[in-house]
This record gives C-alpha cells, structure tokens and sequence, in this order.
C-alpha cells in the first residue's frame, strides 16, 4: 500500500501536496476606492455612523480571511461593509425582531448595492432573520470601541504632533540674586491629591460575546434615497432631474442639523425597493441606497 501511495504521488504530486491555509494576520484597512456590482464605492472612516438598510447572510465560499486579514467564521458575530473602516465595533439591531448585538466589521461587502451588510449566520440567527436571510437593519458604530479596535492593530492611522522648530539659544551663567538663599525642594504632592490618569478603553477581543439584547421591535418602510441635501433648494433640482421616478422631500436631522432628503417610496416589499434602486442608479445617481424609516417617526 505504502508503494502504491508513493507511485500514485509520483505521478500525481499536486494530488498529494498540502495546501495550508493562509495564517491570519488582523490589520487595520480602509483602502481605495473600488468597482462592486457595477457601482464604485469609496471607503471613508466614520467613528460614529449611523446606517439603516437590509442585511444579508453570507452565501457561498468566502476566502479563510477576511478583507482586514482575521480569519472568515461563520460562527462569529461579524459583518461586512462597503465602506466603513476595518475594523469597527457597531450594534446591530434587527428593526422588526427587536433584537441587538455587538459586531464587529472585519470583511468588505455585499458585492451588491441592494444591500446595506453582510452578516455570518451566526449573527443572522441570534438576531432572529427570516428564512429567506434579509432582514431590515440599523447599525450603530460605537465610537470608543471601534478606535481602541483599529488602535490595536497594525497600520492603524495615528495623529500627528508637529513640533515647534528648534531655534539656536544664547546661554549664560547669571549670578545668584541679592538676598536669594538655597533653593528648597517642593514639598512633595500626596498621590490622592494627583489628577488621575487618563484610562484609554482596552480593545475589544476579536470574537465578541453572544450577547443579545431584546428591545422594542421598530418596523420600518422602505425607501431609496437618491439624495441628502443641507440646502432645500438642491433637494429640489435633485427632484427635478429625477422627475419621471417620482421622488420627494422628506426632512430628517443629523447629528443636530437639518437635512433634506430626496427619496422614491414607500415601498411594500424588497424586490419592489430593489426595482426602484435599480432605476435610480439608471439615471444616474450612483450612490442610491435603500433605507428603513421607521413607522413612528
């Protein structure tokens, strides 16, 4: 058996060759801009975004690392985003179970711009997905935790401290004042009297705890929004030049300032939100998303 083994090898080498997997190497990632599903998408860091759209479960193969360089599990509470750096910490919350958790964005995706994330499919089920695998979304990234992820990592973007110029000094001994005695030392300071140190939060682990949180389910409608504008009047060209889609003006705020927004809808089901997207990014808007507005607002 050992000789045939050893012919068959000979023979065959590529059948007897060892493929090992690629060994993780986490880093920090933002990247330049690409081309997915026909749309580019340009990759910008945002410590405190704040997204609603539809979710997708991870289908198919996927390489054994993601795109920051951790190793792909299906069995993680992770996610992948078009744009946003890697890593970052976000809560995710389903808008029509009502359930919460903590995720961490390591990959690049969905290849489509019908959909907001990718997520594994251990997040899709402690979230409470539908069989079909998409469900309506809103991710919050957390600022502290997504810096003290990315700041563990290599490549992580630090800030700057420029220096003021060193300048030639004229030095010279000048004799001791009149009257002036030895110097004494300061009395020294009790360390409960210290201003106390500035604690960084430490990076969250890589694969974070299964830990769901029920809150009040929020059902939203869909929507595709073709603009956001601080201006009303260039909400208002956007809704003239996309006139034959029948879009409207609804107002909304950020961050305490007041945005109009350029939106196609209220849309029943996906596909006739995905139909509607498609138009908008047939006319020429190519950065058209789709939305969730919750029913309360």
């Amino acid at each position: 058996m050992s000789r045939l083994l050893a012919l068959l090898c000979a023979l065959l080498p590529a059948a007897c060759t060892q493929h090992h997997p690629p060994a993780p190497s986490p880093h920090y990632v933002l990247g330049a801009p690409y081309q997915a599903g026909g749309v580019w998408r340009y990759p910008q860091a945002s410590y405190d975004a704040v997204e609603t759209g539809l979710a997708t479960v991870y289908q198919g193969a996927h390489p054994p690392l993601t795109a920051d360089g951790e190793a792909f599990d299906q069995t993680a509470l992770a996610v992948a985003h078009p744009t946003l750096q890697l890593p970052a910490i976000a809560r995710l919350t389903d808008l029509d179970t009502g359930r919460q958790v903590m995720v961490r964005i390591n990959d690049r995706g969905p290849a489509t711009p019908h959909r907001l994330i990718e997520v594994t499919s251990r997040t899709a089920q402690l979230l409470g997905f539908p069989p079909n695998g998409l469900a309506r979304v809103r991710l919050h990234v957390l600022p502290a935790e997504s810096h003290a992820a990315a700041d563990a990592l290599p490549g992580a973007p630090s800030l700057e401290v420029a220096t003021a110029p060193r300048t030639g000094v004229a030095e010279q001994q000048l004799a001791a004042p009149a009257g002036a005695g030895r110097a004494s030392a300061l009395p020294a300071t009790p360390v409960s009297q210290l201003a106390p140190a500035v604690v960084l939060p430490a990076a969250p682990p890589m694969r974070l705890p299964e830990t769901a949180t029920q809150t009040t389910p929020e059902p939203g409608s869909l929507w595709v929004q073709v603009g956001s504008f601080l201006g009303y009047r260039y909400a208002a060209i956007q809704r003239v030049r996309l006139a034959a889609l029948h879009p409207q003006i609804v107002t909304g705020e950020t961050a305490g300032q007041q945005e109009f927004r350029v939106r196609l809808g209220p849309f029943a089901t996906i596909p006739e939100a995905d139909t509607a997207l498609d138009q908008a990014l047939a006319a020429g808007v190519p950065d058209a998303r789709i939305v969730v507005e919750s029913d309360a607002e």
